[in-house]
């Protein structure tokens, strides 16, 4: 059983599994390659001067990697409610979850389809995100969202920035208490 499972690889869920996996919470994310970050080209990005999309990706799943986070390339195609947490079905496979973030980008099929709610997207050509609160909980306890799928702005430094503000607020929950996670300068 994992503690967290991330339902895509993008800006918003692989840096929500940095900051999982750094915690020490048993972490996976599922994702089917198909962001639309695989498209971009950025110069937006805070501390990269330029970097094409699939290079922001592999990067970001990198380092969740590099911290404990499991990978895996599957198609989620349904969530269950289960005693402890949730059944994660995919394609290939299923998986058992405490928590599930979800971080699918634009894609809401996945989302509607296990009942969680919905609002007007205020982005342009975001027509619809899902309604979550200030921390990224959605409508159901124990699945939250994050980044463009939870109405912020489809920029990869933001959605990064959301999901890691996402993965915090799970964390602590988890702990109960406050989680922070600050780099010390090495020596």
């Amino acid at each position: 059983m994992y503690d967290i499972a991330i339902i895509g690889a993008g800006s918003a869920g692989a840096s929500a599994a940095l900051f999982a996996a750094r915690a020490g919470k048993k972490t996976v994310v599922l994702d089917h390659g198909k962001s639309m970050t695989n498209r971009a080209w950025i110069e937006n990005h805070y501390g990269v001067l330029e970097i094409s999309g699939p290079e922001l990706l592999e990067l970001g799943k990198k380092q969740a990697s590099k911290f404990g986070a499991e990978l895996v390339e599957d198609k989620v195609t349904n969530i269950v409610k289960a005693e402890s947490g949730f059944q994660i079905q995919a394609e290939n496979g299923s998986y058992e979850a405490g928590h599930v973030i979800l971080a699918t980008g634009v894609s809401l099929d996945l989302a509607e389809s296990i009942g969680l709610k919905t609002k007007p997207g205020t982005e342009p050509r975001i027509k619809t995100v899902l309604d979550v609160d200030a921390e990224g909980k959605t409508n159901v306890d124990g699945i939250w969202a994050a980044g463009t799928v939870a109405g912020v702005s489809l920029h990869t430094i933001i959605t990064a920035g959301d999901g890691a503000k996402v993965a915090v607020n799970v964390i602590s929950q988890m702990n109960g208490e406050r989680y922070a996670d600050h780099d010390i300068l090495k020596k």
